[in-house]
C-alpha cells in the first residue's frame, strides 16, 4: 500500500497493490482493514521525520508493526548543500501553509523545506517576496537519492518561472529587508491586525510572563480581541496549544486571520460568550481573561476547572478591579498594578502620557 508513484517503482510480484488515497487520513481505515494480514506500506525517507510513520503507528499496537527508515530528505539535502543539520531549521510544508515560516523568517536563516509539489516552489517565491525577503536564495532539489535527482540554485524571479518536478525540497538562505519577528514576548503591536482592542506590547509581555507557558500546555484565552495573547503563547513552543473565545464575530474572524498570517494556524477560535461557550471544551492548563470578566465567569471557572489550573486576569475598569480584589482576598495569588507612561508632545516640549493602569491577578486554583 502506498502512493502510486511509490508503487510504480517496484516490480510486479503478484501481491495486491492498493493506492493510498488523498487526503492521507482516508487511507488509515483501509490500512487497519488489513490488520492480521502481512502488509507493507511504502513511504519516502525517514517516516518518523515529518512523515507518515507516527500517524500510522498511533493506529496499531507496538507489536503489530516494524519500520525500516531510509535516508531522510533533510539528510540528503544537507549533504548536497554542505549545511550542518543541527543549525539548519527544517519544515514539513507538504501539508501545511507557507505561513508556518513567518515567525522564523530573518536574514541569515538557513532552512530546508519539504513542499507539496513542484508548483509550490513558485508559491514559496511569491510568499517570500510579499514578506520582504526578495533577496533569498533558493536551492531547489528534486527526487533526491533517485535516478531523476536534480539540484538548482535559483533566485526568486527564476523560481517564479516554475518547471520543478515532484518530489521536491528547497534549501533557503534568507535575505532581504523583510521584518524579522523578535523572539522575546511582547511582539510589536503592528504585526497584529486590530481595531484598537489589543493588549499593548508591554502589558502583553508581562501577561505572557505571568501565564508562564510550559511544554505541552493548553491555554484558554477568554475575550480574545485580536488574539495577540494566544498567538504569542503558541509562538513560545510548537508543543503548546490554545483556544480563544471571542463574543464578537468580526473580532473572531480577525483573530483567525492574525493566527493564519503569523503561522499559528493551529489556534482554535470559538465565537461565543464565556462561560456558555466553554461547555464541551477540553479543560486547559492555563486560563487568561482579557475581556468579559464577571462574577458569573469566575464562579464557573472556580467550580469547573481542575485543581492546579493557573489563572491570569487583567482588569482596566474600576468595577473589574474591585472584582479581582475580592477574589484575591478569597483565593490569594498575586495582585499586580501595572502603570505605564509614554513620552509624547506637550506643546513645544514633551511630557508623560499615562495609559490606563492595568490590574493583573494571577492565581493557581
Amino acid at each position: 500500500m502506498g502512493p502510486p508513484r511509490h508503487l510504480s517503482l517496484i516490480p510486479d510480484t503478484g501481491a495486491q497493490r492498493v493506492d493510498w488515497p488523498v487526503p492521507f487520513s482516508d487511507g488509515l481505515p483501509i490500512l487497519t482493514g488489513f490488520r492480521g494480514h502481512p502488509t507493507v506500506v511504502l513511504a519516502s525517507g525517514d517516516p518518523f521525520w515529518f512523515g507518515a510513520g507516527s500517524v500510522i503507528a498511533r493506529n496499531f499496537d507496538a507489536g503489530e508493526w516494524t519500520a525500516h527508515p531510509g535516508q531522510s530528505t533533510f539528510s540528503l539535502a544537507a549533504a548536497r548543500l554542505g549545511w550542518p543539520l543541527e543549525s539548519t531549521q527544517t519544515f514539513g510544508l507538504h501539508a501545511a501553509p507557507l505561513t508556518r515560516l513567518r515567525p522564523h523568517l530573518s536574514p541569515g536563516l538557513r532552512a530546508i523545506l519539504l513542499l507539496r509539489n513542484g508548483a509550490a516552489v513558485a508559491e514559496l517565491a511569491t510568499y517570500l517576496n510579499e514578506t520582504g525577503f526578495a533577496d533569498t536564495q533558493l536551492h531547489v532539489m528534486e527526487a533526491l537519492g533517485g535516478p531523476r535527482e536534480r539540484s538548482r540554485s535559483v533566485s526568486l524571479t527564476e523560481a517564479l518561472l516554475g518547471g520543478f518536478d515532484h518530489p521536491v525540497c528547497v534549501g533557503l538562505e534568507v535575505a532581504g529587508e523583510g521584518k524579522a519577528l523578535p523572539k522575546a514576548s511582547g511582539k510589536p503591536d503592528d504585526i497584529f491586525e486590530n481595531d484598537g482592542q489589543i493588549t499593548k506590547r508591554p502589558v502583553r509581555a508581562l501577561t505572557l510572563s505571568a501565564l508562564a507557558p510550559k511544554r505541552g500546555e493548553h491555554l484558554w484565552d477568554i475575550g480574545g480581541g485580536t488574539g495577540s495573547i494566544s498567538i504569542e503563547w503558541l509562538m513560545c513552543d510548537p508543543t503548546l496549544t490554545a483556544t480563544t473565545i471571542e463574543p464578537r464575530e468580526d473580532r473572531a474572524d480577525r483573530i483567525r486571520r492574525n493566527a493564519d498570517t503569523l503561522g499559528q494556524d493551529r489556534l482554535q477560535v470559538v465565537h461565543g460568550t464565556a462561560p456558555t461557550a466553554l461547555d464541551g471544551l477540553g479543560f486547559p492548563d492555563v486560563v487568561f481573561i482579557g475581556g468579559g470578566l464577571s462574577t458569573e465567569l469566575l464562579n464557573w471557572l472556580h467550580a469547573a476547572l481542575p485543581v492546579g489550573t493557573r489563572l491570569v486576569a487583567n482588569a482596566v475598569t474600576l468595577e473589574s478591579e474591585a472584582l479581582l480584589a475580592q477574589w484575591h482576598e478569597k483565593l490569594g495569588g498575586e495582585l499586580l498594578r501595572i502603570e505605564l507612561a509614554q513620552a509624547s508632545a506637550l506643546g513645544p516640549r514633551r511630557g508623560w502620557k499615562s495609559a490606563y493602569p492595568v490590574v493583573q491577578w494571577s492565581v493557581i486554583l
